[in-house]
């Protein structure tokens, strides 16, 4: 009997890609790299759709070793800006009087003058110094705003006869600060000691952070709580630091020191 078992026997895996699968020797080159119209070179595998496997040029690859640039991190935060003086803005600053308690009316005259004559070219900033105080007052310790040179005004401009006049004849404005002709215009100390503030970059600065406290050496307060209530003496010390006084109390006629809080004790 003639045998005719096919000689092509499939192996275990089931992967066949001979013509009795239905795929011709010239699919399988045109799939491995066949040189037909559109295909890939020969031995070229063909890159899926979507996908850039474009040849990189030698030069164009980073080796390790290369000189690469180092970057430190604090060269990359912004340099905070620089703090503006006072005094290195356009213009001198000169001092004014006025009538005290007047200060912010007087200084809403002299913008008033400034906007309505023109001059914003040659008077630039109105400022009332300011500071915060440390005041007690129902035994709590609070910060009050209070004027450093009551009866004041701080001026900067382009001192001529014009802007003279303007601020001269200004309601409430009784001189400029200084010589009798003409004024002469604060040194950088004395403008940076009233005006400036460090918390601030920039625009108009009319406060200044320097807590002080309301009580001197050699006056006279009275003892508001505790064993000397009601009894008057002078301040002989002050700790800032703790917050304390020495009062000198007359207790049975002689003056004696007592130490005493600053919540303890009220002015005259």
């Amino acid at each position: 009997m003639t045998d005719h078992t096919p000689d092509h026997t499939p192996d275990d895996t089931g992967d066949d890609t001979g013509p009795a699968h239905g795929m011709t020797a010239g699919e399988a080159a045109a799939i491995l790299g066949g040189d037909g119209a559109g295909g890939a070179a020969a031995g070229e595998i063909l890159a899926p759709e979507g996908r850039s496997d474009a040849p990189v040029a030698e030069d164009q690859v980073a080796h390790a070793g290369d000189d690469v640039e180092v970057v430190d991190a604090e060269d990359l935060i912004a340099e905070v800006p620089r703090r503006q003086s006072p005094y290195d803005r356009p213009g001198d600053w000169y001092v004014v009087h006025t009538q005290s308690g007047y200060e912010n009316k007087v200084k809403s005259n002299v913008q008033s003058r400034i906007a309505s004559m023109g001059m914003e070219d040659s008077i630039f900033e109105v400022a009332i110094p300011m500071e915060d105080v440390i005041e007690f007052k129902g035994g709590k310790k609070v910060v009050v705003q209070k004027k450093v040179y009551p009866g004041y005004l701080y001026l900067r401009c382009f001192l001529d006869d014009r802007s003279w006049d303007v601020i001269r004849n200004t309601p409430g404005v009784t001189g400029f600060v200084g010589g009798a002709g003409k004024p002469l215009p604060l040194s950088r100390s004395d403008v940076e000691a009233a005006l400036a503030q460090p918390d601030e970059v920039g625009g108009p600065i009319t406060t200044r952070q320097r807590p002080r406290l309301e009580y001197e050496v050699g006056e006279s307060v009275r003892v508001r709580q505790g064993p000397f209530a009601d009894f008057s003496g002078q301040i002989a010390d002050i700790n800032e630091d703790q917050l304390k006084v020495k009062v000198l109390v007359n207790i049975f006629g002689r003056e004696t020191p007592v130490e005493l809080e600053f919540s303890e004790i009220a002015k005259l």
